[in-house]
């Protein structure tokens, strides 16, 4: 145990295992720094859809920092802003996690903040949104979260994104329910999964407007 806190929605803690640490959230594990492909996967297959110059990128949860890693990878980025509510995850990117480098880059905008409420709260556009805060739509941390999951809120997700973007949500498993959600609110909705050793695969939607609009 490195460290255990309480937080206004329960318990947060960060545990070490040999050379990796895990996160886990009232008893629950949410991420770990053994692997990160899907977490990669999720920004760069977003990117890959779309066409914009200086792509602005929006990383909803910094988690151990993969996703905003993966994102600063792309030259092609312009700008990375990285919504985490809970401020002990920064620190511990900033300390344990060796994220200091990510976040103190020139186009890293960094947000601590509740997603959903900074969205509605006049967030501006982004080119791509991807969304790592729970463990998937039909298992968020917190019940207030399943929210941005609802069609309400992948309207709200929708009205953030410029022509042509994507939005993509990470998952521990694939959600049909989610899946019939997005393709009333998108054109365009694909599946992708990573295998993981146990379990169902991790699994990335994403949802592309029409550049038309």
């Amino acid at each position: 145990m490195v460290e255990r806190l309480p937080t206004p929605r329960g318990e947060l803690v960060l545990r070490r295992d040999g050379e990796h640490f895990e996160v886990i959230a009232n008893g629950v594990f949410l991420m770990d720094t053994r692997d990160g492909r899907s977490e990669r996967l999720l920004v760069a297959a977003a990117l890959e859809r779309i066409d914009a110059q200086r792509p602005r990128v929006l990383v909803g949860g910094l988690g151990v920092g993969f996703s905003l890693d993966e994102a600063l990878s792309d030259p092609r980025v312009g700008e990375v802003t990285v919504v985490e509510r809970e401020p002990a995850v920064v620190r511990w990117n900033r300390s344990y996690l060796d994220g200091s480098t990510r976040l103190d880059d020139r186009r890293t905008r960094l947000v601590v903040a509740e997603l959903g409420g900074w969205l509605a709260d006049g967030a501006p556009t982004f080119d791509v949104l991807c969304l790592d805060i729970d463990n998937g739509p039909d298992w968020t941390v917190t019940p207030s979260n399943a929210e941005l999951y609802s069609g309400t809120g992948l309207v709200l997700l929708a009205s953030r994104m410029a022509p042509g973007g994507v939005l993509a949500v990470w998952s521990a498993a694939p959600s049909a329910p989610f899946e019939a959600r997005l393709r009333v609110h998108f054109e365009e909705v694909t599946m992708l999964t990573v295998d993981v050793p146990r379990g169902a695969p991790d699994t990335v939607y994403l949802a592309q407007r029409s550049r038309a609009r």
